[in-house]
């Protein structure tokens, strides 16, 4: 199950990347500007960030088979439809489409972990999980920009679909529920339907909150803030660092691939380690309490090593820094997600809770882009870009720390019983 989790997220970011990659072809085909491309870059999270919720509700309603392989299915398409593109205006709307279908990836992947994986292993199995999201533009880089080179990027568009609808035939034969997957070992299947909730999630009693109850939390509110501060930095590299490599680092389309590979390959195996000393580190107890917050707020502080890129001239150095920046929003991300698992009480909730973290995330994300172009278009740099993400990411871990100290829950009904007074022998 860790492997298609990973292979989800990996071919959803190598689907996202894709423009990336091709974006100086892209430009020169279609005479895109900055600004231009900007808007571009971000159009995809337009259908994204608004099917988020929606897509929420229909994985509680219906589960994640079928959802998320009908999600796959139209985000493919409209990949590989993307490569028919002749205008600005077609990309834009093949991308919004695109965001549509990706919209189910996390959702899907939240619920999915919490029905499969011991909550002892949360975030182990996110971090793994997520680190796709990090693999899928490594492998874009390199692959892609060879791809680009040799066949042209309406090509790479056509693959990036293809390898998506395989992925959706063997999910379809392969996943059901534990309860129902013949392949599952009995003693592997006892073990996840005794261990993925904590004792509280476990009550059968524990009611759902519903939509209204999570937007009224100050912990969901608080996850969703630290999680848009680390998706503002994720989209800025995942949009425009290709670019940047290319334009202020003078690389080419094939050097650039390979060096953009490097810090996403490195961020994997850094928040696999990290998700992995956050499991070993805490006991159920402290799991229900929220204390994974800790590592949520150091890891995004260590983030904040952006800032120091525009004072450094060396590329091998600003790759070391945004290695580590990439690692640690890789871990804040995943670390975040399986908070929201530990703080949750009622499973029936987790799609659209997942939706709205993904919304808080998505605002910055979408913002990211748009701003990132406007700022280098006026200054023709990206220092500025990189000191507004290391900011971001600090306010993040702050957020972290002092916002998600309860658990999201329904509130007790106030007891209306009234006490009648004993009665008393000849009174």
């Amino acid at each position: 199950m860790y492997l298609m989790l990973f292979l989800l997220a990996t071919i959803n970011y190598l689907d996202r990347v894709a423009l990336s990659v091709a974006a100086v072809q892209i430009s020169a085909d279609l005479s895109i500007t900055k600004v231009q491309l900007g808007y571009l870059f971000s159009s995809f999270l337009w259908g994204y960030t608004l099917c988020l919720i929606p897509v929420g509700l229909l994985i509680d309603r219906f589960g994640t088979r079928y959802v998320t392989a009908i999600s796959m299915a139209v985000w493919s398409a409209a990949t590989a439809l993307t490569g028919a593109a002749t205008s600005v205006g077609a990309v834009i709307a093949a991308r919004v489409v695109m965001g549509i279908g990706e919209s189910s990836c996390y959702p899907s992947a939240g619920r999915i972990v919490r029905e499969w994986v011991p909550s002892r292993e949360r975030a182990t199995a996110m971090t793994i999980f997520n680190s796709g999201a990090y693999f899928g533009p490594a492998l874009g880089a390199i692959v892609l920009s060879w791809l680009v080179a040799e066949a042209g990027w309406r090509v790479s568009f056509a693959v990036c679909g293809a390898v998506g609808f395989v992925w959706m035939a063997v999910w379809l034969r392969y996943f059901r529920q534990p309860e129902h997957t013949t392949w599952l070992p009995a003693d592997e299947r006892r073990t996840i339907e005794k261990e993925r909730e904590t004792t509280a999630q476990a009550r059968a009693d524990t009611p759902s909150i519903g939509l209204g109850g999570l937007m009224r939390s100050r912990t969901m509110i608080g996850l969703m803030i630290t999680q848009g501060c680390n998706a503002y930095t994720q989209y800025l590299f995942l949009t425009w660092l290709p670019n940047y490599l290319q334009t202020e680092r003078g690389m080419t389309l094939l050097k650039s691939g390979t060096v953009m590979a490097m810090p996403y390959l490195g961020s994997m195996f850094v928040s696999i380690a990290l998700g992995m000393l956050s499991d070993r580190l805490l006991t159920e107890k402290t799991i229900e309490s929220g204390r994974r917050r800790t590592l949520v707020g150091a890891v995004m502080f260590g983030g904040a090593v952006i800032l120091f890129v525009p004072w450094v001239s060396s590329v091998w150095i600003i790759l070391g820094l945004v290695t580590i920046a990439l690692g640690s929003v890789a871990t804040g991300n995943a670390l975040n997600i399986a908070l929201l698992g530990d703080l949750l009480h009622s499973k029936a909730d987790v799609g659209r809770a997942m939706g709205l973290l993904l919304i808080g995330g998505n605002v910055f994300g979408f913002l990211a882009p748009i701003v990132t172009g406007y700022v280098v278009q006026a200054t023709g740099h990206f220092d500025a870009a990189f000191a507004a993400a290391g900011a971001l990411l600090i306010m993040g871990a702050l957020s972290s720390w002092c916002l998600t100290r309860r658990p999201i829950r329904a509130r007790a009904a106030p007891d209306m019983r009234i006490e009648v007074p004993p009665h008393h022998a000849g009174s």
